[in-house]
C-alpha cells in the first residue's frame, strides 16, 4: 500500500510516521529548500521527490503540477501535515486522484487487510474510525512523532514549472489576540483532554496576568480557539518573558514561533516530551493536578 507523504518547510515529522503502520513504500514530496529535502530523506522514506520554489513562490504554487505527478503514481494513500501549504498540495492531489479527503486523522493502520483511520470529532471528544474503500487522503492532526532511523533515501529532482500566485490582502491583518506585545503567555496543547477542560488552563493565565494560547492542532483542527491564538511558525511568532506551555509535546514548528521567549516553563506528563528540550523550567506530572495546586499557590501570594 504506497503512501504519498506532503511535506514542507512547516512541519513534517508525525505525518512522515503516520504511514509506516500501513507496511507499504512511504514517498515523500518535499517542496521546499535543499535542507529540508536532506533532513527529510534522513528520516529513511523510501523516496523522496523534490521541488524547490524559486524566492518569491510559495508551496501552494505547485498544488497543480504535483498533482498530475501523483495521480500518475496513484498512491493508496495521501497523506499531510495540518499547515496550510500541505494541505492546498493535498488537495489538489485528491482532486486529481478522486479520493476522499479526511481531516483530523489521528492514527492509520490496517485490519484484516483494509486500511483503518481514525480521526477526532466533536471537537475531539471522540475518536471515529473510518474504513474507506478505496484511496484516501487524510491531514494527519496526531502528535508530532522523532522519525525512526532507517537508510537514507535518494532525491530525486522533480522539475517542475509553475507561475507565481498573486496573493494581496484587501485589507490590513492584525494580530487581535494580544499575544504579540504580552508580557506573559499561557499556552496549551493536545494534553488538554476536552474542550470544557480549557477553563483549567484559563485559570491559570488568569491569575499569571497572561494571555491564552495554544497549539495549531487546538485552533486549526479542533476549534477551541480563535486561529488567531495559535503559536507556531505558521501562526504567532511572539517574544514574551515567560511562556509556559501546558500539555504540549514540543513540536518543531510549534517551538519556532517562541523562539525569541525569555524563559520558556512546561507541564507535560512525559518526562521524554521533546518540550523539556527547550524549556528553561518544566514540571513532569499530571495537568489536571499541576495546574490547580500552581493557581492555589499564586493566588495565596496575592493575599
Amino acid at each position: 500500500m504506497d503512501s504519498w507523504v506532503f511535506i514542507t518547510a512547516d512541519g513534517w515529522s508525525g505525518a512522515l510516521e503516520a504511514p509506516r503502520a500501513l507496511g507499504g513504500r512511504v514517498v515523500a514530496v518535499v517542496v521546499g529548500p535543499r535542507e529540508l529535502a536532506e533532513g527529510v530523506a534522513a528520516a529513511g522514506p523510501d523516496e523522496v521527490r523534490w521541488v524547490e520554489p524559486k524566492p518569491g513562490v510559495p508551496p501552494e504554487a505547485f498544488s497543480l503540477p504535483l498533482a498530475d505527478v501523483v495521480a500518475a503514481a496513484a498512491p493508496a494513500v495521501l497523506v499531510a501535515g495540518a499547515d496550510p501549504a500541505a494541505r492546498a498540495l493535498l488537495g489538489a492531489a485528491a482532486a486529481a486522484l478522486e479520493v476522499p479527503l479526511l481531516p483530523g486523522a489521528v492514527g492509520l493502520a490496517v485490519e484484516d487487510g483494509h486500511l483503518r483511520v481514525r480521526r477526532a470529532l466533536a471537537g475531539g471528544q471522540t475518536i471515529e474510525t473510518c474504513a474507506p474503500g478505496g484511496g484516501v487522503a487524510v491531514i494527519y492532526a496526531g502528535e508530532d512523532a522523532p522519525a525512526a532511523t532507517r537508510p537514507e533515501a535518494t532525491i530525486e529532482v522533480l522539475g517542475l514549472t509553475c507561475s507565481p500566485l498573486a496573493i494581496g490582502a484587501s485589507e490590513p491583518v492584525g494580530q487581535a489576540s494580544g499575544l504579540s506585545d504580552a508580557e506573559r503567555v499561557v499556552s496549551f496543547g493536545r494534553g488538554v483532554r476536552a474542550r470544557e477542560d480549557v477553563a483549567i488552563v484559563q485559570a491559570l493565565a488568569d491569575a499569571c496576568g497572561a494571555e491564552l494560547a495554544c497549539s495549531m492542532p487546538i485552533a486549526d483542527d479542533l476549534g477551541w480557539l480563535d486561529k488567531s491564538r495559535y503559536v507556531g511558525r505558521s501562526g504567532n511568532h511572539i517574544a514574551p518573558a515567560l511562556y509556559l506551555a501546558v500539555g504540549i509535546a514540543g513540536a518543531p514548528q510549534h517551538l519556532e514561533g517562541v523562539r525569541g521567549a525569555r524563559i520558556v516553563a512546561a507541564i507535560n506528563n512525559d518526562p521524554d516530551a521533546r518540550i523539556f528540550q527547550s524549556a528553561d523550567y518544566g514540571i513532569v506530572g499530571d495537568l489536571y493536578e499541576v495546574v490547580p495546586a500552581l493557581v492555589a499557590e499564586i493566588d495565596k501570594l496575592d493575599k
